[in-house]
């Protein structure tokens, strides 16, 4: 086995030992609040298991609690048969409802709600930990300044169209403050929010608000994204600034070199004006082929301005010959340290905006949308390849969407079961049994139901990802390192 495949083997190995301890730990860590809730406050626990179904592992403790592993690993449960019966979903409890003591109200919300504190708390703990290491992210994602904006752009079709930033009269260099009224840190922001947007205007299209800040003054703007990739979502059809379109090497015999470009070089300006991406260098070099252009650059304190005439290469798709000048970029990694608290709000937010693009009619956000164990294993695979601290980053989002999303108000769901307890104490008498068992066994089937429906496409999504990668991977090969401009 070559060192290079055995690289990928103990990557593709750690990251599934990530997968499995931090997904699965999530589950354990919700479980455990209800166990330890439920010792603490004198209620009789029968089992606790990590999935449901029938056990693949299971053992009886001294303390008489049955802990399994179950073959659906959909989650897990506390079997505690004074809380509620859920026979069909959890199994049939051995005890004797009647000669246990009823468990009283106070009891009942906080054996309930400690599997989401639990949750809040393990991603605290995990916010603290990356407060203390950071959390890696690409330099061009921590701005908000716009740095290329394209006429036109490709619909899934085919079809190109006027760029929805341009047709709003977005410029480069413009810096975002808003969308919809919630401010943006960063470009993951903006294209979230661009895409969680649920406005429309008069004739359906949708439509997003920006607050741009150009020249020191603030400008609202209007714009109307369009829907692009097969899952067609929002997209603005704008891109960040390439804050360091800095020269990581140099081709030799390039006409870089031949023009006395050096490592650690920065572009500013083509021709006198500005860029902000590497998009644009290219564009500008497609558009003028047949003569020299005027480079500057940062070399240290001083700008030096370069005349370079680009070669042309063989375009390995077959089409036009393609401008370079033989100069690879540098990739900036940024290292931040945010708050715990300030990771856990951000998480809050996201969560509820989402929630809130889901339940809107007017969002270009459904289900479809959505990610199933299969997805959320997935994304904590790509971000552990990454970076581990990109893992731990993801598993404290996963901890705020499971807390919240567990406290929803629907039966099946800890937040269903504080309803029908809070309308037992309203009423003074519990709920007919027969009417929470079927209540809770029709939404058990609807979750189960929404969790393979969202899978469905977490596998299409997987399966055009390896498709394109299959596509990358037996392309001819580059004339130059990529990417070369």
């Amino acid at each position: 086995m070559s060192s290079d495949a055995l690289q990928v083997l103990l990557s593709n190995t750690w990251s599934f030992v990530l997968v499995v301890v931090f997904f699965g730990g999530s589950i354990f860590v919700h479980e455990l609040g209800h166990f330890l809730a439920a010792r603490r406050r004198g209620a009789h626990v029968e089992r606790f298991s990590i999935g449901f179904g029938p056990a693949i592992w299971s053992w009886r403790g001294k303390d008489g609690v049955e802990y399994r592993l179950s073959w659906i690993p959909l989650g897990g449960y506390v079997l505690l048969p004074q809380l509620a019966d859920l026979g069909p979903i959890e199994g049939e409890s051995a005890a004797d409802v009647k000669k246990l003591p009823p468990i009283g109200y106070v009891s009942k919300l906080i054996i309930l709600v400690a599997g989401a504190t639990f949750n809040i708390l393990f991603a605290f703990t995990l916010a603290c930990v990356v407060w203390f290491v950071g959390q890696p992210m690409i330099a061009d994602f921590a701005t908000t300044k716009i740095g290329a904006i394209s006429p036109t752009i490709k619909l899934p079709d085919g079809t190109s169209v006027t760029n929805p930033a341009a047709e709003a009269g977005l410029q480069a260099g413009d810096n975002v403050r808003s969308i919809d009224g919630h401010a943006v840190n960063n470009f993951e922001d903006i294209w979230n929010g661009v895409m969680l947007g649920n406005g429309r205007a008069a004739n359906g299209r949708p439509q997003s608000q920006f607050v741009i800040e150009r020249a020191g003054e603030k400008i609202n703007v209007t714009l109307f994204p369009r829907l692009m990739s097969e899952d067609k979502i929002r997209v603005a059809g704008i891109e960040p600034v390439e804050n360091m379109l800095t020269a990581e090497s140099i081709l030799p015999g390039s006409p870089a070199e031949a023009a006395g470009v050096k490592s650690g070089d920065r572009i500013l300006a083509l021709d006198s004006i500005p860029v902000f991406q590497r998009a644009a260098v290219s564009e500008h070099l497609a558009k003028n082929p047949g003569r020299p252009t005027e480079f500057l650059f940062q070399r240290g304190a001083e700008k030096i301005a370069l005349k370079i005439q680009p070669r042309l290469d063989p375009d390995e798709s077959g089409g036009k010959p393609v401008a370079r000048i033989g100069l690879r970029y540098r990739d900036v990694i940024i290292v931040l340290h945010p708050a715990p608290w300030a990771q856990i709000s951000d998480d809050v937010v996201s969560t509820f905006r989402t929630l809130g693009a889901l339940l809107s009619p007017s969002s270009d956000i459904g289900p479809s949308k959505l990610s199933g164990p299969i997805g959320i294993a997935r994304a904590l695979h790509q971000q552990a390849q990454w970076d581990f601290r990109r893992a731990l980053w993801f598993v404290i989002l996963v901890n705020v969407n499971l807390a919240i999303f567990n406290l929803l108000p629907v039966p099946v769901l800890d937040g269903g079961q504080v309803l029908f307890a809070t309308i037992g104490r309203l009423r003074r008498r519990e709920l007919p049994a027969n009417f929470i068992i079927a209540t809770q066994s029709a939404f058990f089937v609807l979750i189960l139901s929404l969790i393979v429906y969202v899978s469905f496409f977490d596998v299409q999504r997987w399966r055009r990802d390896l498709k394109a990668d299959r596509v990358e991977a037996t392309a001819p090969a580059q004339p130059q390192p990529a990417p070369v401009k």
